[in-house]
């Protein structure tokens, strides 16, 4: 992880937010580089869920909604973390985590840890009794900061799908089984955030709400488990490194009747990089009720009316950019043509060519044949993500790209102006290929697998 957290910082992927100033507790700023891996994540995602399924739409709601969404959906009662103060060193700590470090069932609460014989793990000092704090950040609509005006950042986005789900059906023309997704951004006041930007309080989600008939949703969660899985294995994740995990009954969400977690080996621990929730009429049931409006579904076909059941797949994107970052760093001895005499070890992102962020670098041999090399790039840059880079020896530069996981290296050399060619490197096998300058662009976007 420290080899990971430096290279994000040092090759312009994530900086911790507000450096200058100290920095601010787990919030993140995504760089030039960071950003366009987000960017390319998110369009994978919504590419996958979307674009490739005629029964599945998009929406992008509000982040804040009305303070009533939060009473029906359960978090202003039951979002809540179990927290514990030292009344010594006055460090905080989840309750639940105490518990399960002496092995103590997380659905077993008692209302004092002392009683249990447990100390602050920092100092051994006495702890207080456990208090519920909700995760959720509050602000305040209008003028004046009375309790009238309160409202939340929303902690996640599917709320935003199940109060517009009406307004979908009638729009969109879609029949059941049909979803909606949406990516943006969530907010939790996490009490123990940490891992790089594994959990942090502000982090976007990409999230897909599958309606179907009660009959339905246990061929749909099966179907929505598989596809979840093969999105990330598509994506060149090593399968080794994922697996599923059903959570225990203890473990559900109010909100959920069954619920399977996609899960990495991140080096610090097996964990959660999406889930898939079969949530019931749970959702639409309790909107309904709170709004007074009509949530129910008409099958034509049957003439039956229903409130539909809910598969949901929410992922983190933060979390999933983080996880493809770390699997495809690789640290590889120097390779053949690389080492401008130099042997130490050096660092290649193989990251799948979808979601690269820079798809091709522009290196001209020698700074006399910059001029015709800009040119290259410059029509390059009109189809595809590029950088233009003179500085150094050309095995450095190699070497630089490889670092930013950049598919393919052009190089315009001394022979170019003559054969009106260009040597085209591939990052992975280091092949090296002649091709047309005409012919360029077509090349690339053939092995890039852009449209």
């Amino acid at each position: 992880m420290e080899k990971i957290v430096s290279l994000a910082k040092r090759r312009g992927f994530i900086f911790q937010s507000s450096e200058i100033y100290g920095g601010i507790n787990s919030i993140y700023d995504y760089g030039p580089l960071g950003v366009e891996l987000k960017n390319n994540v998110k369009r994978q995602w919504w590419q996958a869920m979307v674009q490739s399924h005629d029964n599945i739409v998009g929406l992008d709601a509000g982040i804040l909604m009305h303070p009533k969404i939060w009473e029906a959906s359960g978090h202003l009662q039951g979002f809540t973390d179990p927290l514990v103060d030292c009344k010594v060193c006055k460090k905080r700590f989840r309750a639940d985590h105490l518990l399960e470090g002496k092995g103590i069932k997380p659905d077993f609460r008692p209302s004092d840890l002392s009683a249990e014989g447990i100390k602050c793990p920092e100092c051994d000092g006495e702890l207080t009794a456990i208090r519920d704090f909700n995760l959720m950040f509050k602000t305040y609509m209008g003028a004046l900061e009375d309790t009238a005006a309160e409202i939340y950042l929303r902690p996640e986005t599917a709320q935003g799908i199940y109060v517009n789900y009406d307004n979908v059906l009638k729009s969109s023309r879609v029949r059941i089984p049909f979803g909606i997704a949406q990516i943006g951004k969530a907010f939790r006041n996490e009490i123990t955030p940490g891992n790089f930007i594994f959990r942090t309080r502000e982090f976007e989600q990409m999230e897909m709400q599958f309606f179907t008939t009660p009959q339905e949703t246990a061929k749909w969660f099966k179907y929505w488990q598989a596809q979840r899985l093969n999105w990330y294995l598509d994506l060149g994740v090593n399968k080794k490194k994922l697996s599923f995990r059903e959570h225990s009954q203890h473990e559900l969400a109010h909100y959920a009747k069954q619920a399977v977690d996609v899960e990495y080996q991140f080096p610090f621990a097996e964990s959660e990089l999406e889930g898939i929730h079969n949530r019931g009429d749970w959702d639409l049931s309790r909107h309904q009720k709170f709004s007074g409006q009509q949530l129910t579904y008409y099958d034509d076909q049957t003439k039956e009316k229903f409130i539909p059941h809910i598969v949901e797949t929410s992922g983190g994107v933060d979390r999933a950019t983080l996880m493809f970052l770390i699997d495809a760093y690789q640290e590889v001895e120097p390779r053949s043509g690389d080492q401008d005499g130099k042997h130490e070890t050096e660092v290649v992102l193989r990251l799948d060519k979808r979601l690269a962020p820079i798809k091709a670098a522009v290196l001209p041999l020698s700074k006399k044949l910059e001029k015709e090399a800009y040119k290259i790039y410059e029509e390059l840059k009109r189809h595809f993500m590029c950088q233009y880079d003179a500085a150094g020896a050309i095995g450095r530069r190699y070497r630089r790209q490889d670092e930013i996981g950049t598919p393919f290296c052009v190089t315009y050399d001394f022979d170019s102006a003559g054969d009106k060619k260009v040597t085209v490197r591939e990052r992975d096998t280091m092949k090296q290929e002649r091709v047309e300058i005409g012919s360029l662009v077509d090349y690339l976007r053939d092995r890039l697998c852009t449209n």
